[in-house]
């Protein structure tokens, strides 16, 4: 009774932190959640015990009305029953019922209520089976009913965390693997499966004598079966949880038969540890360093080519601008037909050049080919290297079979997405604006040649994270910035979705202070458990994607030799006037200034957005010093799709006094809009509030949501074929229009 009233108050906590009581001890902030998982962890015996109080506590929200209890409950819920070493089925068909009520709930309750009932239903019928898949899929241990693999990928911007920062999550990071060999690893799953289905007539102990005293190729055996035995029996729809039962005694009888342990009492249930994620640490120093993680994670390690080399292909290997016709896609590759028939006199006589005598150098000069790309021969280059990366199921075979008369081919198995990539940013909104050029990027390099797409599930995770003690880049940005606008979309994350922001926004500052602190005993046993363990179960539940637009601007220069610049912003476009520099410039500028005002004159055509979502075009003209379009609202239930741009308005006012001007914010909602300096006065534009994202002397910008690369190059297609069609016709119809960044929390987007 006094551990079931323990753990009672500490859901309470829980719940009382998500109405906004935050405990008194501020250090406790954020730190609830891990600390009764953790005290579960230490006596697992008492997991039966909290299941059993958290389904009560979701019931009760559910009969009260308090919605924002039922996901951060449910998710503690889950996280125990995954970890727990035997849950009575009486329970769990409990927690299936409650999940199937959600079935009703506008999303996103229904939707994880839907996800979760299925996961239940298996592990219902195959006890252990949830616990075995996380593990096989993030150690990527071989097993061919369970072929998927797991990675978590930790991102930082080195010129935005401090030298500590890195370092620390660098040692945490390398610390969390240390203990996790594959031995260990089956070894857990073997265990974890028999206790499941035997429940306390399972000798763990002796159990755990028998594996060690095995060499690996008998332990990998008996893994094998156990995954084949647990796999088999949630798949099956007419499975019995009694017949899985009596196979796994079967398995765990010849086990224990394989060994001389002696007959030893019962120990009672036994916990059995969830290894830590595969996780590596990347700092972020290149632009296209994703792309190379993603590729060098789905090629197999046993290929010829050494990863030094790999990595030197990589930075050989180049996009080509292609398509002139799309605009977003101009990185896209398509077949064009040639009319050239490569004889000099079929040229037009508009392409004949008139006689003239030439040098030797000259006539070399012109029998050269020029406009070619001359490239390094790569293994990235042809599809067999790529393809050289898919061996596992579901990947075309590398010879084509013999076709035999009379014989209709087989059809080619389709691609499966068996590897999942989670990327996981620390940092601020600087490092998402980051994240959205590297993932426009991506996106383009599919269109041109499909390689990630098919094989790789691909999610992206935020932990915001803003050093006290910030390096040169940052107090430069932090000048223009204040502390909490950069971090306007964890900021909204949090709003949206309680669970976020109690877990995930409260290592904002959090994981400095432990990076810093002193080094001592306490210190160790705090970080190298907590950050790697919050991130480890922010991956694991945080399913719900938040999608957010990519906009791209198209950027044109006061000098115009000078090419227009393309780029992409997912947070913030910020214009300021730009200072003059010559003597004549500065001295007109004055005579301006004193006559109109501050500022430079504008030109502003936009889309007004309205209800009906009916294009609206208005322009204006005003007198501006500059301008600030946030696409990230202030309120989570405002439009997603939405630039919000404030532009400072001079007014000049006349009075009996003389002549006076005055600041007004002018306020617009849109999705398109140009912006022009009338005056041929330049300006600087910078994305994200990233000063290394600055562009000098501009004169002009154009801004849109950007649309996806393959939808453009579908569109191009469409187009060619049928000059006349404005709409979207036929597969360009279901193809998704918009580029949008999907960034996982725990619950998506609460309304």
């Amino acid at each position: 009774a006094e551990v079931e009233s323990d753990i009672l108050r500490r859901v309470r906590t829980l719940l009382r932190e998500l109405d906004g009581h935050h405990p008194a001890c501020q250090c406790d902030r954020g730190m609830l959640r891990w600390t009764l998982h953790k005290k579960i962890d230490q006596n697992p015996s008492n997991s039966s015990i909290l299941v059993r109080i958290l389904v009560k506590e979701l019931e009760r929200a559910e009969r009260g009305d308090f919605r924002h209890y039922i996901i951060p409950l449910l998710h503690t819920l889950m996280y125990t029953l995954i970890k727990a070493p035997c849950i009575s089925d009486e329970l769990c068909s409990r927690v299936y019922d409650f999940c199937k009520k959600l079935l009703t709930l506008p999303k996103p309750f229904c939707t994880i209520g839907l996800d979760y009932a299925v996961r239940l239903k298996m592990e219902r019928t195959a006890p252990g089976m949830l616990y075995q898949r996380m593990v096989i899929s993030e150690q990527s241990l071989k097993s061919d009913p369970y072929p998927y693999q797991e990675k978590i990928f930790i991102f930082a911007d080195p010129e935005l965390l401090s030298k500590a920062i890195c370092n620390a999550l660098v040692t945490d990071t390398e610390a969390a693997q240390v203990s996790q060999s594959p031995r260990a690893c089956m070894c857990y799953v073997i265990i974890h499966a028999v206790q499941a289905a035997l429940g306390e007539g399972c000798d763990v102990s002796g159990l755990k004598r028998s594996l060690q005293d095995m060499p690996m190729s008998d332990v990998e055996h008996w893994f094998q079966q156990v995954v084949a035995a647990v796999e088999c029996a949630g798949n099956e729809a007419s499975a019995d949880r009694g017949q899985h039962a009596a196979r796994l005694e079967k398995i765990y009888c010849a086990v224990l038969s394989s060994s001389q342990a002696g007959d030893a009492p019962l120990g009672g249930m036994q916990g059995t540890p969830l290894p830590n994620p595969s996780i590596s640490f990347h700092l972020w120093t290149e632009d296209d360093q994703l792309w190379k993680e993603l590729v060098l994670f789905i090629r197999p390690l046993s290929q010829s080519c050494e990863p030094d080399c790999l990595s030197q292909d990589l930075d050989n290997f180049e996009i080509q601008d292609i398509i002139s016709d799309c605009e977003c896609c101009e990185q896209t590759r398509f077949s064009v037909l040639s009319t050239d028939s490569g004889i000099e006199r079929d040229l037009p006589a508009a392409a004949e050049e008139p006689f003239a005598p030439c040098s030797t150098e000259t006539e070399q000069s012109r029998l050269q080919r020029k406009g070619g790309i001359k490239k390094k021969p790569s293994p990235l280059e042809s599809m067999a290297f790529l393809q050289a990366g898919c061996n596992g199921p579901g990947a075309k075979p590398p010879t084509k079979p013999q076709r035999r008369p009379g014989i209709p081919p087989e059809p080619a198995a389709p691609l499966q997405r068996l590897h999942t990539a989670r990327i996981v940013l620390l940092g601020d909104d600087r490092i998402l604006g980051r994240l959205a050029q590297a993932y426009h990027s991506l996106r383009k390099r599919e269109t041109r040649r499909v390689f990630l797409t098919p094989r790789l599930n691909l999610q992206f995770y935020y932990i915001p994270v803003v050093t006290g003690q910030p390096n040169t880049l940052a107090v430069a940005d932090h000048a223009a910035t204040g502390h909490e606008e950069l971090c306007e979309v964890a900021g909204y994350l949090g709003r949206a979705d309680p669970w976020y922001e109690s877990n995930i926004n409260t290592l904002c500052h959090m994981i400095p202070k432990l990076a810093t602190m002193p080094s001592s005993p306490s210190k160790h046993l705090v970080t190298d458990l907590f950050i790697t363990d919050v991130i480890a179960y922010y991956v694991r539940m945080g399913i719900q994607p938040v999608c957010f637009q990519v906009y791209t601007v198209k950027i044109f220069f006061n000098d115009p030799a000078q090419e227009p610049a393309e780029d992409v912003f997912l947070t913030e476009l910020r214009t300021q006037v730009q200072e003059s520099i010559s003597h004549r410039e500065l001295s007109m500028t004055k005579k301006k200034t004193t006559l109109d005002g501050p500022g430079i004159d504008l030109t502003v055509t936009y889309r007004k957005v309205v209800v009906s979502d009916r294009a609206k075009e208005l322009a204006m003209s005003l007198r501006s010093t500059g301008l600030v379009m946030k696409a990230i609202p202030v309120d989570e239930a405002e439009d997603l799709v939405c630039l919000n741009v404030n532009i400072t308005e001079i007014v000049r006012i006349n009075n009996l006094s003389g002549r006076s001007f005055s600041a007004v914010a002018n306020r617009l909602k849109t999705r398109n809009i140009k912006i022009r300096s009338t005056e041929q006065r330049p300006f600087t534009v910078c994305l994200d509030k990233d000063s290394r994202r600055a562009y000098r002397n501009v004169i002009s910008v154009e801004v849109s949501p950007c649309l996806e690369p393959s939808y453009c190059l579908q569109k191009t297609r469409t187009m060619k074929f049928s000059l006349h069609e404005t709409e979207d016709v036929g597969l360009v119809k279901y193809m998704p229009k918009s580029l949008l960044l999907p960034i996982n929390t725990f619950a998506g987007i609460i309304q």
